[in-house]
């Protein structure tokens, strides 16, 4: 019997050490940046811009060799097409040396949301404790939600799941994204809310049994998703 025991608690305990080990690991969705490539000429020598692909176009101004310029067309019958202060003309494409340039545009919104969650998973493991408002001492579902939005995005919130559901913009699930709300409920009453992970995932205060955790979103049935963020 005894060993019996001991083999039942070492499969309880591994499972227990996985599952807060999944816990932890969970991260927000990934940051969208988006990239973009501009051609520029950089001139070889002084060239004059003109208003047509050709050597007898009026003159649109005179560029002094180092100058760079954005190239609005690639090179054509010998041509290219580039903006200038003084508007778009056409320069000879030997008189200069095309360079790429490259920029990143980071998703700012999605970027704040990621700091939602990612602060938040600090958490995972607390204590829930029934009128709690900080995770760091014992927190109940709302007050969870509450102390990480206003610490990350400075959303001010009730301390009350229903009082929450009232605030933001109401989503349907495919529309949710990391930081929004997802609220609980029974018999017409909502009576819980959770943070959304993203990926099908919550993270929130749950009881005083599991304490603050990470589940599936669909752990029990949805009744609204709300978002408080931009």
């Amino acid at each position: 019997m005894k060993i019996r025991m001991w083999k039942v608690m070492g499969l309880l305990g591994l499972l227990t050490t996985l599952s807060l080990n999944y816990q932890t690991e969970a991260k927000a969705d990934e940051i969208t940046v988006e990239t973009s490539t501009t051609l520029y000429a950089r001139l070889d020598k002084p060239v004059s811009v003109r208003t047509t692909a050709e050597d007898g176009g009026s003159v649109v101004t005179s560029a002094l060799e180092g100058q760079t310029c954005e190239v609005i067309e690639p090179a054509k019958d010998g041509w290219l097409k580039v903006k200038v202060p003084e508007g778009d003309g056409y320069i000879r494409s030997d008189s200069a040396t095309l360079i790429e340039k490259t920029q990143e545009k980071v998703d700012e919104s999605a970027l704040e949301r990621k700091e939602v969650v990612d602060y938040a998973l600090q958490f995972v493991g607390g204590r829930y404790v029934y009128g709690g408002v900080n995770p760091s001492t014992g927190v109940d579902c709302s007050g969870f939600t509450r102390y990480v939005l206003k610490k990350t995005a400075d959303v001010e919130l009730d301390h009350s799941a229903r009082s929450q559901s009232g605030e933001g913009k109401i989503v349907s699930y495919d529309q949710a994204r990391p930081g929004d709300l997802v609220f609980y409920g029974k018999n017409g009453s909502i009576n819980h809310v959770a943070l959304y992970m993203g990926d099908g995932k919550v993270i929130h205060a749950s009881t005083e049994k599991t304490g603050i955790i990470v589940t599936n979103v669909m752990y029990r049935k949805p009744v609204k998703f709300v978002s408080v963020l931009n």
